[in-house]
């Protein structure tokens, strides 16, 4: 396995700075409300609060037995909202399709208590992507080149099982203690077509989208491979491919060239690792790698594996 190294710190630093933020979904208005509170939920009890997103709490819950799962709970304001209980629930069915992968979280049972929708999964003690990168985690540190291969493997696995991701991002790549990789989150996540299709909504997050998500024009499972592209990137060198405060602003960039040679902030990177990363990043589909199967065959190459 070959030995490749974090950015310096200077660099990841002004990445954080230069976070995009995107405008609140106006589906899915920012909720003001107090944060939620332990308590019991159905047969589980709400032990902790893990994390909260746009859509939904995931809290550490214990059962009767007090064993340990990671309880995923729609917010409280969108119980009414029909879109964000369609994604909700979509998501938890392609989990349940898919979840038997090391990579990817693992799926228990999903349904409805006292009118919540609620997703129950495996808990694993873990922090995200994006988390590992800004303090530096040793994990990532010494399984950095795992990871990277990890993660398409995952993408491989969602790819081969019929469906695209379309929200890889470092937030939705779980690490755990002992640098083993979970993919989670496919609330957007949609069947894989046999062709570039076009859809009627275009979700997901900016920096991590294709040119051809940003333009509204058809695509396929190869904007997965542009988001993996995108995320790997960032892990290598700090800062992402296609920085821009707005979707026009990333796009621009995007369709203006390639961004800055990885190995000019991190000359420890294989050459051939550079070159898979940069192929990934094409803003034309067809000349990104076909499926994830080859994208992973070079990684293990570039990487020694």
């Amino acid at each position: 396995m070959a030995r490749i190294s974090l950015p310096s710190r200077a660099s990841r630093v002004t990445s954080v700075r230069r976070q995009i933020v995107t405008p609140p979904d106006p589906e899915f208005p920012i909720d003001d409300r107090p944060a939620p509170k332990p308590g019991p939920f159905g047969r589980f009890y709400l032990q902790e609060l893990i994390n909260s997103g746009g859509m939904a709490d995931i809290w550490l819950a214990t059962d009767e037995n007090h064993k340990p799962f990671a309880l995923r709970k729609l917010h409280h304001k969108l119980r009414f909202n029909l879109m964000a209980r369609r994604r909700f629930v979509r998501g938890c069915d392609i989990l349940s399709k898919i979840h038997s992968h090391e990579h990817v979280i693992g799926y228990l049972e999903h349904g409805k208590i006292d009118g919540t929708l609620y997703c129950l999964m495996e808990y694993v003690e873990s922090s995200n992507l994006k988390q590992m990168l800004v303090r530096s985690d040793p994990i990532l540190v010494e399984n950095l080149a795992n990871i990277l291969i990890d993660m398409a493997i995952a993408l491989e696995h969602v790819h081969d099982s019929g469906f695209m991701h379309l929200d890889f991002k470092p937030e939705n790549v779980l690490i755990t203690r002992n640098g083993a990789v979970r993919l989670v989150d496919f609330d957007l996540s949609q069947p894989r077509p046999d062709g570039p299709k076009k859809v009627s909504k275009n979700p997901g997050t900016p920096a991590y989208m294709a040119p051809e998500q940003l333009q509204r024009e058809a695509f396929d499972h190869r904007v997965d491979i542009f988001a993996y592209g995108v995320t790997a990137y960032e892990l290598l060198s700090g800062q992402k491919p296609f920085p821009g405060e707005s979707p026009d602003e990333i796009l621009r960039r995007e369709l203006s060239g390639p961004p800055p040679p990885l190995r000019e902030v991190n000359p420890d990177l294989p050459l051939a690792l550079e070159k898979s990363i940069f192929k990934c990043l094409d803003r034309d589909m067809n000349k990104r790698h076909p499926i994830m199967s080859v994208l992973v065959l070079e990684l293990k190459a570039a990487l020694y594996v």
